[in-house]
């Protein structure tokens, strides 16, 4: 693995932390990729087609990123509209769908339906190789709405704040996070003692500037890349693999050789969401086993629990020429008795990426990265063929290392292993990836994004393509 440290060094000026600041043009007109260390008319063609026009910034003009809003999902389950105005440094962000508790009083009282509006700030100078990175760098300071004629304020770490970096037709980072504490709640106290409160510096998320709002834009066969979070089993992490296929109806089938029987990411076709560019789907299907309840699931009165009502969105992002769909899971918890006499627990939640099942061959996606993870971290990601490491954005020093096979018995899905012999898969489309590990990578979670009962693993991550190799 030699090799990889040697690239790093040779490219440590290009793995900085832009996580889409290259991501290309807008999604009818993508621009070349652009090497990350360049500013203003120094920024040369780096990328096919020859043809394109030339990439002269980083990222688009203060004009343009305010006159964008990118839609897209997060880690916490969440669909969010975002809008940045560089020039007024302020952001307005509105939570579409959201499973996080706007207090520790009712966990079904969600940040779903909130605006909250804040200052943005670049990072500190310095702090970003160029002037011009950090040019188009925001970190999101708190924000703050109305939401059930109540102030909500979100949580802020300085040490870690959530950052947006906005590129061609995307823009991803980290949302602000929040403390979920279910102390204060009596039924759900009563259905999942034990369960340590929480906070999350931020949320990792990605999101477009341009969507496309035809389900036949999803048809097709994808490999899926799951991570959710099970808040009431101690935030217990997992994540899946799945080969799943799509018809122009948005219905979702099981293509022949899958290792998958059933669709992770919807059991119900797609159909047009009421609040926004995006599509919906009832009674997501679950990756993890809940904790046990600690008592049978009757409660008395003949009241039952029920583990259903968590609902997919999917939004099929247009970036670089390719639709790339992402699916949020949203929990749902309804402590109100229905007249069936049941309350609803189905809190898992989490994201996912679909690629398309198409066979890669070594250096089709060759280059740097950078994304947010599960790690609550943002991370750089070199791929050389074979080889691949993470890299700290900051120091640029490679913290984990892993190797790629590409024989794909699965046509677009990449085996990978760490050097702990933990092994994984990684996908590509349209200059993002996703890759998933069954092990702890980069030092783990991120100890102010953690508490006591928090796993390391398994390890997930997305990034954008900030240079070619």
């Amino acid at each position: 693995m030699e090799s990889i440290v040697r690239s790093s060094l040779m490219l440590a000026a290009a793995a900085t932390p832009l996580l889409v600041a290259c991501g290309g043009g807008t999604a009818s007109n993508p621009a070349p990729i652009t090497p990350a260390q360049c500013s203003g008319s120094s920024c040369a063609n780096q990328g096919p087609p020859s043809s394109a026009p030339t990439a002269t910034a980083l990222c688009p003009a203060a004009a343009d990123i305010a006159a964008n809003t990118y839609l897209g999902g997060a880690g916490s389950g969440e669909v969010v509209s975002l809008n940045i105005d560089p020039t007024k440094m302020t952001y307005k962000l509105t939570f579409l769908a959201s499973p996080i508790p706007v207090a520790a009083s009712s966990v079904q009282n969600t940040r779903a339906g909130l605006t909250i509006t804040g200052a943005v700030q670049h990072p500190p100078a310095g702090s970003l190789p160029t002037a011009a990175q950090i040019t188009c760098a925001f970190q999101l300071q708190a924000g703050t709405g109305t939401i059930n004629g109540s102030t909500y304020t979100t949580a802020y770490n300085a040490n870690n704040p959530p950052t947006i970096y906005v590129g061609f037709g995307v823009a991803g980072g980290g949302i602000p996070g929040a403390t979920v504490n279910i102390d204060g709640d009596t039924t759900a106290n009563l259905l999942f003692s034990g369960v340590a409160p929480r906070t999350f510096d931020f949320y990792p998320f990605i999101g477009f500037s341009s969507v496309s709002t035809s389900l036949a834009d999803l048809k097709g066969s994808y490999n899926a890349l799951l991570y959710h979070i099970l808040p009431s089993s101690s935030f217990a992490p997992a994540a899946k693999v799945t080969q799943e296929q799509y018809d122009a109806s948005g219905n979702c089938s099981v293509p022949a050789g899958a290792t998958n029987t059933s669709c992770a990411t919807a059991a119900n076709a797609w159909t047009a969401s009421t609040s926004g560019s995006y599509f919906d789907s009832a009674d997501a299907p679950q990756i993890e086993t809940p904790t046990p309840l600690p008592f049978p699931l009757n409660l008395g009165n003949n009241v039952i629990v029920s583990r259903q009502g968590g609902a997919g969105h999917l939004i099929l992002g247009k970036l670089n020429g390719a639709i790339v769909p992402l699916v949020v899971r949203t929990g749902y918890v309804n402590e109100t008795i229905s007249l069936s006499n049941q309350i609803a627990v189905d809190d898992e939640s989490g994201i996912a990426l679909l690629a398309p099942a198409t066979t890669l061959t070594s250096g089709a996606f060759d280059g740097s990265y950078i994304g947010a993870d599960s790690n609550f971290a943002y991370t750089a990601t070199l791929i050389n063929g074979q080889q691949a490491g993470f890299l700290k954005p900051s120091t640029m020093t490679t913290q984990s290392q892993f190797t790629l096979d590409y024989t794909q018995t699965h046509p677009g899905l990449i085996g990978v292993t760490d050097t702990q012999g933990k092994a994984g898969n990684l996908i590509a489309v349209g200059g993002l990836y996703g890759i998933f590990i069954n092990g702890e990578e980069n030092g783990g979670v991120t100890a102010s994004s953690a508490n006591s009962a928090t796993p390391n693993q398994p390890y997930f991550g997305v990034g954008a393509l900030i240079q070619p190799q």
